[in-house]
């Protein structure tokens, strides 16, 4: 029985071990130069949200699209969204759908990024809410 687990756990141990089995030859003899990783950027780009307010309208602005999209809104916590960040969202797709049936798609999502950017800049005007992530 002993003999069997031996032989059973034998390729799992391989695996963990780099899933190519055993090798007599080093590690460093087998890596090539093309094998390094690349390494990661660290700067930020200039899209990345600078304040709690710029985030939230990044936000709005992006689900907004969505649900305009879609005709239907979805649940804000599946989102990333506060409350009070998910009624900014609805308000602006309320007004969205009226002015795409009546002016199209580029007037609607103008209206998108200018509601959205005044509601969460006085949303944030004071700093973050404080009433708890539903807020």
């Amino acid at each position: 029985m002993r003999f069997l687990v031996f032989w059973l756990a034998l390729p799992a141990v391989w695996c963990a071990t780099g899933c190519d089995g055993p090798s007599h030859t080093p590690d460093r003899a087998r890596s090539s130069p093309t094998s390094t990783p690349t390494p990661v950027s660290t700067t930020t780009s200039a899209a990345t949200p600078t304040s709690d307010a710029d985030l939230c309208a990044a936000l709005v602005t992006h689900w907004s699209r969505k649900a305009l999209d879609g005709g239907t809104y979805g649940d804000y916590q599946s989102m990333g969204l506060s409350h009070g960040q998910y009624q900014i969202l609805r308000d602006v797709v309320d007004a969205a759908r009226s002015v795409k049936r009546r002016q199209g798609r580029e007037a609607a999502d103008e209206l998108i990024d200018r509601q959205a950017h005044r509601a969460c800049t006085e949303r944030y005007r004071r700093g973050t809410p404080s009433g708890g992530p539903w807020t």
